[in-house]
């Protein structure tokens, strides 16, 4: 597995993601594929100037054109202030194989090799098992079940966090 950074031209894969009722059935339900174009872009363009990580997940073997999913950290604002956050999705195809963590780890690595992003904090939906056991895997630590607003939807999530400097398994 290997990460490359998102480009224009991964609407499809956005759209295969956060369009699907089953892969956002934790997050609200799927989004609207009109303006993900414009979601592609934006993030491609954060990615370009290295303002936040926006990868997408490779699996060995594949082209670059074969997406297993994304895996994403950047800064985000919170009630409490800015915070670095982390979030993953794989495709239905892909998953059970591991490339979710796999993905997640090399992103934490890649923050405590560049000293980057601080503690690193998670939001996966409570009834989300696969991925609160990446959290768990990789070295978060478990705060507490928070309300956070997502794509304009609130959701009941567990509060995760990590310093890739001294936590990660």
């Amino acid at each position: 597995m290997h990460l490359r950074d998102v480009s224009p031209d991964d609407v499809d894969a956005y759209v295969r993601m956060r369009c699907d009722p089953i892969m956002m059935a934790d997050l609200g339900g799927p989004l609207p594929a009109e303006g993900m174009a414009d979601k592609v872009r934006r993030d491609a363009r954060q990615a370009a100037a290295d303002l936040g990580w926006f990868k997408m997940i490779v699996p060995d073997g594949a082209g670059p054109d074969v997406v297993a999913g994304t895996v994403t950290l950047r800064s985000c604002d919170t009630d409490e202030g800015p915070v670095s956050e982390m979030g993953w999705m794989v495709l239905p195809a892909f998953q059970g194989q591991g490339l979710g963590k796999r993905a997640v780890r090399t992103l934490l690595e890649q923050a405590r090799e560049q000293d980057r992003w601080g503690l690193v904090h998670a939001f996966p939906a409570t009834g989300n098992a696969a991925s609160n056991g990446i959290c768990r895997s990789v070295g978060f630590r478990f705060l507490s079940e928070v309300d956070v607003s997502f794509a304009g939807r609130a959701l009941r999530s567990n509060h995760w966090v990590v310093d890739p400097g001294t936590d990660l398994a």
